[in-house]
């Protein structure tokens, strides 16, 4: 019953995150023809001009779907199980994209996050711990310790979804009319965009839920 539960409440979570995964996709496409002065570029004007910000933005915002999907596959029991080439195929496109494109891509964006220092450092520490994390993740997995291969590539995907859970959190300051001031408000957002879902993923992990996942997989 108990897996029975688990596999249910896995599904409504893969389904969960496939539809926030096409909302960041419908999120990246104003930006496909590289204007300067559409959505969240209208607050980037003063820094447009750096090149090496300008193609970070754009590597992050086009990159940051497919880590979300490769992400997603690495927990999905069924594909570890029936197909495991599949699985490390996409663990590496994963892993390659984050530590190689997309970490360092947000690690230069976080240095000019609007919101000044406070935000800036979050946005910083979140890139830097973003690349860690799956740098055990895939460690352990070449040792062939996939219980903590499971821990720390979970603890990397937490990270991951604070490019959904950010625009989440904004959403409902917005609609909750919570009024802090644009700079207050983005500060707040750096960090509770990322720091509750690692928190969220530590509880996961000490409930037993890599060891159920794992057992799921190869049953």
């Amino acid at each position: 019953m108990k897996d029975k539960s688990f596999r249910i409440i896995h599904y409504i979570a893969f389904v969960g995150l496939l539809y926030a995964s096409y909302l960041l996709i419908l999120l990246s496409l104003p930006y496909i023809h590289f204007q300067p002065n559409i959505e969240f570029l209208q607050t980037k004007q003063l820094i447009y001009h750096i090149s090496v910000w300008r193609w970070s933005f754009y590597i992050h915002v086009f990159t940051s779907p497919i880590v979300i999907l490769s992400g997603i596959l690495q927990f999905i029991p069924a594909v570890i199980r029936k197909f495991p080439r599949f699985h490390r195929i996409s663990g590496y496109i994963y892993v390659i994209v984050t530590i190689c494109i997309t970490g360092p891509a947000a690690f230069i964006m976080s240095l000019y996050a609007n919101g000044s220092y406070p935000a800036q450092f979050s946005f910083t520490l979140l890139s830097i711990l973003w690349v860690v994390l799956t740098f055990f993740a895939v460690h352990y997995a070449r040792k062939g310790r996939f219980d903590q291969h499971t821990k720390w590539a979970l603890r990397s995907f937490a990270l991951t979804l604070s490019a959904v859970t950010l625009r989440v959190y904004a959403y409902l300051f917005d609609v909750l009319n919570i009024d802090l001031g644009p700079k207050e408000t983005y500060i707040i957002l750096s960090y509770i965009s990322w720091i509750p879902n690692l928190i969220i993923a530590e509880i996961a992990i000490r409930s037993g839920y890599t060891k159920r996942l794992l057992r799921s997989a190869t049953s």
